[in-house]
């Protein structure tokens, strides 16, 4: 394997050791740059054999350019930003890290809820402003009562969900690829897309990015939750029509909203989610952790070399 050369178009992480640990081991070159335009990208990728990216466009153009990659992998879950098309065209195969956060993101998915339902940024601001008082200003249920619902049924979602067992209450989750037997054996109730919107107390959402899944959450389907609903999203930004939740919340159709992943990021300043009436927002950081990053690294650099390899790939997702 000598003289492959692998290329990180792009990061932001504190240093590479892990990567450059992983790739001399395999008797590979590391490259590194600091791409943020396709035109850049194509620049520094044309001859690698390999390419690891975490925000920068990997798009046709780019990919037609490639002389002889073996593979591309996405530092993280959602792989928005590369082309799957055009590199499965190419036979290149693109993969993410999905398992490198999953405890974290559902931590934070779960600290979210926990957080609005029991009111603690509304008690905390009422507090600070000079009111002490030792009820709620609006009912507040126990979360024994209540009804945990996901959109997905995937690790993390799955994570969660085993979060929240111990809080009691009723769990069920919308998923049309996972049977509802699977979920029964983690004590979840598979429901239809309608009863999801309706029934969930919490709506925590951990779906892909898809053409099908954009906008999942929408005005109408909000009209159709109890005024004391809360939605939480890790997942990705563009799952929900944020300016009809900004509404949504004015209006008082819903209660809550945890939300990490934004349409846009970073959130525009002029975004009406910024002065939302029951909006928690957190900058995309539910994924981290210590531990987290040079996981992350570490599982990136791991498949490349498999790629490079002609290895089996754990995580292939333009088949």
């Amino acid at each position: 394997m000598s003289k492959l050369l692998a290329v990180i178009t792009d990061h932001g992480f504190p240093n590479l050791l892990h990567e450059e640990s992983v790739f001399a081991a395999a008797g590979v070159e590391l490259k590194v740059a600091q791409c943020k335009t396709p035109a850049e990208v194509m620049a520094a990728t044309r001859d690698a054999d390999a390419l690891l990216v975490q925000w920068a466009p990997v798009n046709a153009e780019v990919i037609a350019a490639l002389a002889h990659c073996r593979i591309i992998v996405r530092y993280g879950i959602g792989v928005d930003n590369v082309d799957l098309a055009a590199a499965k065209a190419r036979g290149i195969p693109v993969c993410n890290v999905p398992d490198y956060g999953v405890h974290e993101v559902a931590e934070h998915a779960v600290a979210l809820a926990l957080a609005l339902v029991r009111q603690l940024p509304q008690i905390d601001a009422r507090l600070r402003s000079g009111t002490w008082k030792i009820t709620p200003d609006r009912p507040m249920p126990s979360l024994r009562e209540t009804t945990f619902a996901t959109a997905g049924f995937g690790r993390i979602a799955r994570t969660a969900h085993a979060m929240m067992r111990g809080f009691g209450g009723k769990r069920i989750a919308y998923d049309p690829f996972v049977p509802a037997d699977v979920m029964a054996m983690e004590g979840v109730e598979k429901v239809e897309l309608a009863d999801l919107f309706t029934r969930a107390d919490l709506l925590s959402l951990h779906l892909p990015l898809t053409a099908e899944t954009k906008h999942f959450v929408n005005a109408g389907r909000m009209a159709e939750m109890k005024r004391t609903a809360i939605i939480v999203n890790t997942a990705r930004g563009p799952l929900i029509d944020t300016v009809a939740l900004a509404e949504a919340l004015q209006q008082g159709v819903i209660a809550g909203a945890g939300i990490d992943v934004y349409e846009q990021e970073p959130l525009p300043a002029t975004h009406p989610l910024r002065t939302a009436p029951g909006a928690l927002l957190t900058s995309h950081v539910a994924w981290y952790s210590e531990s987290s990053i040079p996981r992350l690294q570490r599982l990136a650099a791991e498949e490349a070399v498999r790629g490079l390899r002609g290895e089996a790939l754990k995580n292939h997702v333009n088949k």
